[in-house]
């Protein structure tokens, strides 16, 4: 009998329509996912349960779970949604049910394009806790205005989050998220903690970066001996390996006022409540040496006037870098060092001004000569070179420790791998063995370096250094010097000083050495 368009028989055939639901779940954060019972659960059993409620009018639960744990709903890039609304295309199913309607999004202009998409398709919206059903002009309109709530109470929570941390940020206090190299976060979070190994290797960094100011050399020097950045794990257990430098994350690195027990918002910086990992000193020398290579491009920079003290003269009376100034008179060329802040300021605000190339240079060389002829300084330089190579080798025994930790997780992981690369096939098992090569890449880095760091540790036991070797280096300095072109005097000068100081208005002049250069030099003029 066919159905009356008015009476019992008419509602029994739109009751025997059958309505194939798919319940859609999403939670924020992952905490308590770990849970038997969690959020995600809560949601499925609720619209389960109205589902059930609705079974005369022919619905029922498709099976195919559709959960997002762990994803933001300011965006639609979460797979259980891309693959709910594929299935909506093909026809899989004809209604989706949610606990609430910011589940399926927070973002008005995303629930815009979804709720479009849907009604293209013949796909009805429904949340079981508001009662609303987007099959009806009602519903609709009740969709719009809730999502609209669902945003501005998305944006007034982001707005709070922030200025709470930076609120936290100004006091000092570590805000979350990774902890950077030379640090790890306590047990109870809120707070950093030095890691001694780690924080070894930042002094290291920041070393190698004054004495070699290059960020691709030091970069390339980092990767060779397999040093990695920042290794941790995650509260949930989940083991992130450090990547290998290049020069963006080394300056980043260089330049984090966290190191020196900072904290950094936006262009502020603040005490922070952490411990330093290397002196202001040391920051300060690398910032200076750091914006001198931005403005001449770096140490690759061609020295065409022969400038032998280039990155390492300072102005003693305001504490700024002296950079090389050469000048053209009469197609004569006069090199000059000088003052940055003369240069910016003006002349009168410091009594430096500049200084002839020739006369300061003059007189750092014949320092260097000084010592090869001055018994006492000669026995002040062995007794300090002595105590470098005791600083050396505690590096490198810090080093092999930490290499030996890293082997080890580095080995934990080509197991993990191994093991997921033998149950799986296709595409995915591409991807794994394209992480399982990169995990056996850094195990045979490590592996070298680590030979390496044995190899010098054994050399460093075995060198038997003493007065009369290095005081032949320092006396045969002055017929090496006469021979040496232009670019490797400028090597030894970097090799051997760390900064010279000059003041204009008195005239004095002190160098500050960088001790274990003379034990280079000794070992590179050594039979």
């Amino acid at each position: 009998m066919a159905p009356r368009r008015n009476g019992r028989a008419t509602a029994a055939a739109i009751a025997a329509a059958p309505v194939r639901c798919a319940v859609y779940c999403r939670k924020s954060t992952t905490e308590g996912l770990q849970q038997e019972f969690n959020s995600l659960d809560n949601q499925r059993e609720a619209a389960e349960a109205y589902i059930r409620s609705q079974v005369h009018q022919g619905w029922s639960v498709l099976p195919n779970r559709y959960d997002d744990g762990g994803y933001t709903g300011g965006n639609a890039n979460r797979p259980a949604l891309k693959r709910l609304l594929a299935d909506a295309q093909e026809g899989v199913l004809g209604t989706i049910v949610v606990y609430k309607l910011d589940r399926i999004s927070r973002s008005l202009a995303d629930f815009v394009d979804i709720h479009r998409f849907l009604e293209k398709h013949g796909v009805a919206l429904v949340s079981v806790t508001e009662s609303i059903n987007t099959s009806t002009p009602h519903g609709r309109m009740m969709v719009n205005m809730l999502v609209s709530f669902a945003q501005y109470e998305r944006e007034l929570i982001g707005e709070r989050t922030s200025d709470k941390l930076q609120a936290a940020r100004r006091k000092g206090r570590w805000t979350g998220g990774m902890p950077p190299l030379g640090y790890d976060v306590t047990a109870e979070g809120g707070r950093i903690i030095v890691n001694k190994p780690e924080a070894e290797q930042v002094r290291a960094i920041f070393e190698m970066y004054a004495e070699t100011p290059s960020l691709v050399v030091v970069s390339q020097e980092l990767n060779r001996r397999g040093w990695r950045r920042k290794s941790w794990t995650t509260k949930t257990g989940n083991y992130r390996q450090g990547k290998a430098w290049d020069r963006v994350t080394l300056s980043r690195l260089l330049q984090d006022p966290l190191y020196i027990g900072k904290q950094k918002l936006g262009d502020e910086v603040f005490p922070g409540e952490h411990k330093a990992v290397i002196t202001k000193k040391l920051f300060d020398q690398v910032q200076k040496l750091m914006d001198a290579n931005r403005r001449t491009g770096g140490s690759s920079a061609r020295n065409q006037y022969g400038a032998l003290l280039r990155g390492l003269l300072h102005c003693a009376a305001c504490d700024r870098a002296m950079p090389h100034a050469p000048t053209k008179r009469n197609g004569r060329v006069h090199r000059y060092y000088r003052c940055q802040g003369a240069q910016k300021r003006g002349a009168t605000t410091c009594p430096t001004k500049s200084v002839r190339a020739e006369k300061v240079e003059s007189f750092v060389v014949e320092q260097v000569r000084r010592i090869g002829t001055d018994p006492a300084l000669q026995e002040a330089t062995f007794r300090q070179a002595l105590a470098q190579v005791k600083a050396q080798q505690r590096g490198l025994r810090l080093e092999a420790q930490t290499i030996k930790k890293d082997l080890a997780r580095a080995k934990e992981n080509i197991e993990r791998l191994a093991q997921t690369l033998s149950r799986l096939d296709g595409s995915a098992s591409e991807a794994i063995a394209d992480e399982l090569g990169k995990a056996q890449e850094l195990s045979s880095t490590l592996r070298s370096r680590q030979a390496e760091v044995t190899v010098e540790l054994d050399a460093i036991k075995t060198q038997d250094v003493n007065r009369e070797d290095l005081a032949k280096a320092l006396e045969d300095f002055d017929p090496i010097w006469s021979v040496l072109m232009t670019p490797e005097k400028e090597r030894v000068l970097q090799l051997l000083i760390e900064r010279v100081d000059y003041h204009g208005g008195t005239g004095e002049m002190a160098i500050t050495w960088r001790l274990s250069g003379f034990g280079k030099l000794a070992a590179e003029v050594a039979p």
